[in-house]
């Protein structure tokens, strides 16, 4: 059973993997056509077609490899300075010009020269090459707030899940009591597992973070309001001081730091929360700042990625991963003893993650990214106002020709950081803890 569960996990993965690639390339495709551009092909996938079907002027079709997908348009790149689509030299870097300069022609039919892609005005262009992204930009913040909102995430809650007997300094890393540790506040108290607290110091407390901090804030004698089996009771426990794990800005422990703060003595209780609209952004905006830091770290992640595929180190929790990895992932999620519908929600969180991650890294102004044809798109509105300023002759559309060299060095290492991670996520994969 655990393993069609995790079959089952790994496919529920790949269908969002390839419907999230399809909603990209459909944001490239509408407008697009939108702006008259003429796109001969709309592909899901890469290598072997599978299946396809022609409408209108565009084939549309599915590709044996889920590994990404593409639309082509015809005239991506200008024509050389000479006027023509194609030429040769024995310039390594000359031919790899003008070879992607005649594909970008090689499906011209008669009347297309009104229907060129480099043709269209710069702004247009940016749009074209921003919808893609733009699309699982949409999607992410869609499902994100769909599961958020309508469905929550289990969470830390007031619910007191277990009670210390003693005041230890987290410091010591010790869980048994000493001879001479007094008893924790909350025992002394009389709190008691499952007990719900809904206000401390007089003031109405519903989420965790919010009462933790109110803890570290007070010492000395406090109120503690809580609900037991359907009735209230007011709790009055002596809070201490007392070293405990720092907390960054965001709230989260960091391992080794200590302060002293108030020391209550509970353990909260997870639960599944439903968020309200502010909490969901609030998440969301830590989510894309999390996702940010990752993709700005990636280069220094390539080190310790490569002793855990082959000098046999442990795999960081937070090791990028690749479709595999994330497909994996997904199969351990649908094999987890948790209800089917958290099964589900969670599953659509990673794939939220990846829709998040898509946005990001095709953002980068590097070709053959779209946010390198953006670059390349806005240089060319900024040199022709530049021209218009100052009187001087039209400059013309940029060649984003020019930089495939770059294209091609910048593929390279992405094509070789692929492999790390898929070897990485084969021999060493990241698990869920």
């Amino acid at each position: 059973m655990t393993t069609l569960m995790t079959v089952l996990g790994i496919v529920v993965f790949v269908v969002g993997l390839l419907f999230s690639i399809a909603w990209h390339e459909l944001g490239h495709l509408s407008t697009a056509k939108l702006f008259g551009v003429r796109v001969p092909q709309y592909m899901v996938g890469f290598g072997p077609t599978i299946w396809s079907r022609k409408k209108g002027d565009t084939e549309y079709g599915l590709k044996a490899v889920p590994l990404g997908g593409y639309i082509r348009m015809i005239g991506m790149f200008p024509p050389g300075d000479d006027g023509k689509i194609a030429r040769r030299s024995t310039s390594p870097f000359r031919t790899m010009i003008e070879d992607a300069r005649s594909a970008s022609f090689e499906e011209l039919e008669p009347g297309d020269e009104k229907r060129l892609f480099y043709t269209r005005k710069p702004w247009k262009r940016v749009i074209v090459m921003l919808a893609g992204p733009g699309m699982n930009l949409i999607l992410a913040i869609a499902i994100f707030m769909g599961v958020l909102m309508g469905f929550g995430i289990n969470t830390e809650t007031t619910v007191v899940s277990t009670v210390s007997d003693c005041v230890i300094a987290q410091s010591e890393q010790r869980d048994k009591c000493g001879a001479g540790d007094p008893a924790s506040p909350a025992k002394a108290a009389g709190l008691q597992p499952g007990d719900k607290i809904i206000a401390f110091g007089g003031k109405p407390i519903d989420d965790w973070k919010a009462l933790e901090q109110q803890i570290r804030d007070t010492t000395g004698a406090t109120t503690v309001l809580v609900e037991r089996d359907g009735k209230r009771a007011t709790l009055r426990p002596e809070l201490v001081a007392n070293k405990v794990l720092k907390h960054d800005a965001a709230g989260r422990s960091i391992p080794g730091e200590y302060v002293t703060a108030g020391y209550f003595g509970f353990s909260p209780a997870n639960g599944i929360v439903k968020q309200s609209f502010g909490q969901s952004v609030e998440r969301m905006g830590d989510m894309a700042g999390s996702a940010v830091q990752a993709l700005v770290n990636l280069p220094g992640k390539v080190p310790a990625l490569w002793d855990a595929t082959f000098g046999g180190a442990e795999r960081e929790a937070d090791s990028p991963m690749g479709v595999v990895g994330a497909a994996r992932v997904g199969g351990e999620v649908f094999s987890l003893d948790i209800p089917p519908i958290q099964r589900v929600m969670t599953t659509l969180l990673l794939i939220a993650m990846f829709n998040l991650s898509l946005f990001l890294f095709n953002m980068l102004p590097l070709l053959p990214l779209d946010g390198g044809h953006v670059a390349g798109a806005l240089w060319e509105s900024v040199r022709r106002h530049t021209a218009r300023l100052f009187r001087r002759p039209d400059p013309g559309p940029f060649d984003v020709a020019r930089m495939m060299p770059v294209a091609y060095a910048v593929a390279g290492v992405f094509i070789c950081f692929t492999l790390l991670v898929l070897a990485a996520d084969i021999v060493n994969p990241v698990r869920i803890t």
